[in-house]
């Protein structure tokens, strides 16, 4: 007869709280809570609460990960930001301000090496770079514009692409100067993005429209459309595993989300507070997070997101 230690090659442990990184499979005793826990995985994609942004606001941009995380920029009716902060998986933190306040700005990279590029009042063209404590003025892109949307790595590489107006044109970041190259076949303002300088997608607009588009660091190519088109979205993850949340349609703001597999978009469980101009960020269409935008009003709320096939503690019922 199969054994539990057979199987998973450790006996169930008694732990005063739940074990930092726990395999899949493993079950442990919580004796604090007095519960049976398991370590098992979604079935499918939710949204549960983060802490909240110091400051409310909306249109603003961000780089990172769900749990090292950047928020910059962004808007309250007439009011401009320069606020920049930091996320540690639980709270938010008060940085280093931009040098030029605005919102609608592009953004990409970690929390410690990040590009900020665009946005308005004016409409402007002004990059700054953050190397983990401040933004530095560096050049500007070569086409001002705002409601763009950015895709990258770090401080040193990156993809500005589309635009208000509308605006088709993508430009790439080698930590020094931007370079004009291959158009979106669909210009568009307030695209959601994801990816990085030679892998990224592009998808949803304004006026509402699904349109996705890849990028192989050459050229963009049309593929499936999101299910519920929409602008002023973001988006988190690589141009085969990424995640679109939030937006408006036209009539409403959504709080819908939907998974990209590298070919098609299925929608999974919908944000808690439906918003637009919202930030975000990720690494994966399996972990992400969402701050800030307007609901309205302007919310400060924070959402992280854990998708299909991530982990997750469960208590096992003993009843």
């Amino acid at each position: 007869m199969s054994e539990y230690k057979g199987i998973v090659g450790q006996k169930v442990v008694s732990y005063t709280t739940d074990p930092d990184n726990p395999i899949q499979g493993q079950v442990w005793y919580n004796a604090t809570a007095n519960t049976l826990k398991l370590e098992g995985q979604t079935t499918s994609g939710s949204w549960s609460s983060g802490g909240n942004l110091n400051q409310a606001r909306t249109n603003l941009s961000g780089a990172g990960i769900q749990t090292a995380a950047l928020g910059f920029g962004g808007q309250v009716s007439s009011t401009i930001y320069t606020l920049t902060e930091q996320y540690n998986g639980s709270s938010w933190t008060e940085v280093s301000d931009l040098n030029t306040g605005r919102y609608a700005l592009g953004g990409n990279g970690t929390y410690t090496s990040a590009l900020a590029y665009g946005g308005t009042p004016p409409t402007t063209g002004k990059t700054e770079s953050w190397g983990g404590s401040s933004w530095t003025e560096v050049a500007d892109l070569n086409t001002s514009r705002s409601y763009l949307g950015g895709a990258g790595a770090s401080n040193t590489s990156a993809l500005a692409i589309g635009g208000g107006g509308p605006n088709a044109q993508a430009e790439t970041w080698n930590g020094s100067s931007w370079t004009e190259v291959g158009d979106l076949n669909t210009a568009r303002g307030e695209v959601g993005t994801a990816g990085i300088i030679t892998a990224a997608l592009a998808f949803g607009s304004y006026p509402a429209a699904g349109t996705t588009e890849t990028w192989n660091g050459t050229s963009w190519t049309e593929v499936a459309d999101l299910n519920t088109g929409r602008g002023n979205l973001k988006g988190a993850g690589t141009n085969t595993a990424a995640l679109a949340f939030g937006g408006y349609d036209g009539s409403s703001r959504v709080g819908k989300t939907e998974v990209w597999n590298g070919t098609s978009w299925s929608e999974d469980g919908d944000l808690s507070t439906a918003r637009n101009g919202l930030g975000g960020d990720g690494a994966t269409n399996t972990t992400a997070l969402a701050f800030g935008g307007e609901g309205p009003p302007q919310t400060n709320s924070t959402e992280e997101w854990t998708g299909a096939g991530s982990p997750l503690t469960q208590t096992i019922d003993t009843d």
